[in-house]
């Protein structure tokens, strides 16, 4: 038993092209009936049992989740999306509603909660939108459309305004080079002089070359540029940005950068953050966990280990209750 957790520890999976690292994987010897079948009196249980329903949806992958759901419908005759939502409350019922959706599902409705009614939620807008990944984005815009019948560049052209709409909309529209076999050294000395000459170098930034260069080569590339960038500017690519450009516009910029570098340790910063004061910020924890961990959240929590000295795991459990704890706990799944 001991070896078949570890292989399933250990397992990566190809996701697109790109190694995914997920915590959750999926559950041997499924039956999406019996789980129906627990989920159903769990729920009708006096006072519901939110461990059973803890146990099996953060123990299956969203597919499996989804077989589950289909299973209760024809055993219940109703939803169970429905059903869970009336069991349960609170930042439970956010974190398994959260999983009732894929990946690509929960990023779209994420985005469409951010720039919802008055005043826009930045925060969440430019973390889902400067960390995803071409073919992830090109997944959200679909599933965007499907589920709201609008134009994801449309709804955030209305919600943004400046260079930090224009840097959003040429991230929405997915020009990004795909890595290629040969590095071109030419072309990435060309890029880490054009930018370090539209910032740092003059007076006032253009931004748009920044936008261009940020939004259309290859991660690969851009990698190999922020270096050659040093021999050019007596700052890093970070500073520069910090130094150049203010406001929302300074923490896209900066979160495309942190995430070129190494997106596992950005989030892994961003859940630090969210867990610095006395609670939790339940918000972005709960955005974190559950986006990304059917994608990277074991190497995410690697680097929370390594560069904040304390497992992840014991983190959310200093800084969370209850069954939200109970269930963060499961998808985090192992103290490191």
């Amino acid at each position: 038993m001991a070896l078949v957790s570890e292989f399933l520890g250990q397992l990566t999976l190809q996701l697109g092209g790109e190694t995914t690292y997920p915590t959750v994987v999926p559950a041997p010897n499924f039956d999406p009936d019996k789980d129906a079948v627990r989920i159903e009196t769990a729920i009708k249980t006096k006072g519901v049992d939110e461990q059973t329903i803890i146990d099996i949806l953060t123990k299956r992958t969203y597919d499996q989740r989804r077989e589950i759901a289909f299973a209760y419908e024809r055993r219940a005759k109703k939803d169970m999306i429905s059903a869970l939502k009336g069991a349960l409350s609170g930042s439970l019922e956010t974190v398994i509603l959260g999983l009732m959706k894929s990946t690509s599902q929960y990023d779209a409705s994420e985005i469409k909660a951010s720039i919802k009614g008055l005043g826009t939620d930045e925060e969440s807008l430019i973390e889902i939108l400067c960390s995803r990944s071409n073919s992830e984005l090109m997944d959200i815009k679909k599933v965007y459309k499907d589920l709201f019948k609008k134009d994801l560049e449309k709804d955030v052209a209305g919600d943004t305004s400046g260079d930090f709409a224009k840097l959003l909309l040429a991230l929405v529209q997915t020009k990004r080079d795909e890595p290629g076999s040969v590095v071109d050294y030419q072309k990435i000395d060309e890029d880490a002089r054009a930018l370090y000459e539209a910032g740092v170098k003059r007076k006032g930034t253009d931004v748009k070359c920044w936008i261009s260069i940020m939004s259309e080569r290859s991660v690969p590339h851009l990698q190999k540029v922020f270096d050659r960038y040093k021999s050019y500017s007596p700052y890093d690519m970070q500073e520069s940005i910090r130094k150049e450009v203010k406001g929302d516009l300074e923490k896209s910029f900066l979160t495309l950068v942190q995430c070129f570098e190494n997106k596992q340790l950005y989030f892994a910063n961003k859940l630090q953050d969210a867990m610095k004061s006395k609670g939790a910020n339940e918000k972005v924890l709960t955005r974190i966990i559950v986006s990304r961990c059917e994608v990277d959240l074991k190497k995410i929590r690697q680097e929370f280990k390594s560069h904040h000295g304390k497992s992840l795991y014991q983190t959310i459990a200093e800084h969370t209750k209850g069954d939200y704890q109970r269930a963060l706990l499961s998808l985090c799944a192992g103290d490191d």
